[in-house]
């Protein structure tokens, strides 16, 4: 399955702006000159060794590499960046496909965003070897010259000079060198907020130029929710062409059955023949049997009562103990615990299908299903020990799996090697769903 990575990073509505404080900013800029020689090293190494090296072609995934590593870099320069200033940047996004080694060494290679993180280690570096002179100047250095008066007596001088001052002006007075002297800590230190929110700004309007692109998360995410659009519109109408069929070729023709057979008792019975419509009767009831256990099975396909009513916690252990294949269930979510029903219906979906998948055509002799919930999004985990290949294709089962979870956004992994085990993986996201269960208990 290629799909692509998006890692759009957006800021969240209504977030309270914090100014970030004075030392915070202090140990950014402090902490940054050795951040700035790794991530320059790094890259001008990278740089070097495979642009040199392009001739023989050993030089692309050297230089993807260098992509790569440059991209740790940037992803803690955004977060140092945000908890210096106290706001969140603007988002960003990365686009490489998920295929084979080649094709994913040139598509790094043609990331803009890559590019741009790689241009931000070069850039950087000479701007943190100033503003951090410029910092340890005002900061450490300020206070050396606000004590001057305490720790300069013993030091050395050269007969007849007084200090700074003597030399700048010819002023020998040892009480105006180092009045002269505390004076410029003073001035120092009282400049060293605005000095050190300035330079944290200079760094921060980098990281804004360079590591973040609006633009282009905009564009992946409008991307995105045109796709789940469409995914939702494949899977909603695969969905009901598999009810109408099996509407079709099981209920129904019960049905229409039964309603031959009444006909034909009510015929028998004006002509007395009591035996034979009895068996008739005994007959249509057992039809009619059938048919309500049949439509009971596919509105549990559809949505059970018990997913409405107790959860997804409990619709998935009526689930697996229901399941052709002896299924286990491992939930670590409270019993009771409620999600937004798009949620649940999915999940519930994605397990009772895959489950179904495992008992038709894996040749598996036990499933385990595992469901847990972090704060942005639902895990769902169902495995199974059969003959393995099962793989995503049109008009597969599978397929529809994976439409229904992009329609909420979500993401869809399977791993199915020949010979198993299967492993279907779905992560489905519970932030910017509307929850209509109320508060979770």
């Amino acid at each position: 399955m290629n799909d692509t990575r998006d890692d759009t990073r957006t800021t969240t509505p209504g977030r309270p702006r914090q100014r970030g404080s004075f030392w915070r900013q202090l140990g950014y800029l402090y902490s940054g000159l050795p951040i700035g020689i790794a991530a320059f090293a790094v890259t001008v190494s990278g740089l070097a060794v495979g642009a040199s090296l392009l001739v023989l072609v050993v030089g692309v995934p050297v230089l993807a590499g260098t992509h790569r590593i440059a991209r740790v870099f940037a992803a803690n320069e955004r977060r140092r960046v945000e908890k210096a200033t106290g706001r969140a940047l603007p988002p960003h996004h990365y686009s490489v496909p998920r295929q084979s080694a080649p094709r994913y060494w040139w598509a790094a290679l043609r990331d803009p965003q890559s590019w741009r993180d790689t241009a931000h280690a070069l850039l950087a570096f000479p701007i943190r070897v100033v503003t951090f002179s410029l910092a340890l100047t005002w900061t450490v250095g300020g206070l050396g010259e606000l004590t001057y008066g305490l720790w300069s007596g013993p030091i050395p001088r050269d007969e007849g000079k007084a200090g700074l001052l003597d030399l700048m002006f010819g002023i020998s007075s040892r009480a105006a060198d180092i009045a002269f002297n505390t004076g410029i800590g003073v001035v120092l230190l009282a400049t060293s907020v605005p000095m050190v929110r300035g330079l944290t700004a200079v760094h921060a309007g980098l990281a804004r130029w360079l590591l973040t692109n609006e633009a282009a998360a905009l564009r992946a995410r409008t991307r995105q929710l045109a796709d789940g659009r469409r995914s939702a519109v494949a899977a909603e109408a695969q969905t009901l062409r598999r009810l109408e069929r099996d509407l079709h070729d099981g209920p129904q023709q019960r049905l229409v059955r039964l309603n031959m057979d009444l006909e034909a008792a009510a015929r028998r019975l004006d002509a007395e023949e009591s035996a034979q419509a009895r068996l008739l009767v005994d007959e249509m009831i057992g039809q009619s049997q059938e048919a309500l256990a049949e439509l009971r099975a596919l509105s549990r396909g559809i949505a059970p009562p018990v997913l409405a009513d107790r959860g997804l916690r409990a619709a998935l252990t009526q689930a697996a103990g229901r399941s052709p294949v002896p299924a286990t269930l491992a939930a670590e979510i409270a019993e009771g615990q409620r999600f937004p029903s798009v949620v649940e219906n999915t999940a519930y979906f994605v397990a009772t299908e895959a489950l179904t998948n495992a008992a038709k055509h894996s040749g598996a002799t036990r499933c385990d299903v595992s469901l847990h919930a972090d704060r942005d999004a639902l895990h769902l985990r169902i495995s199974d020990d059969g003959r393995g290949g099962a793989h995503i294709g049109k008009g597969h089962g599978l397929a529809g799996l994976a439409d229904r979870v992009a329609a909420v956004e979500g993401t869809l992994e399977i791993t199915s090697p020949p010979g198993g085990p299967t492993i279907v993986a779905a992560t489905i996201p519970l932030t910017g769903v509307d929850d209509d269960h109320g508060p979770r208990t």
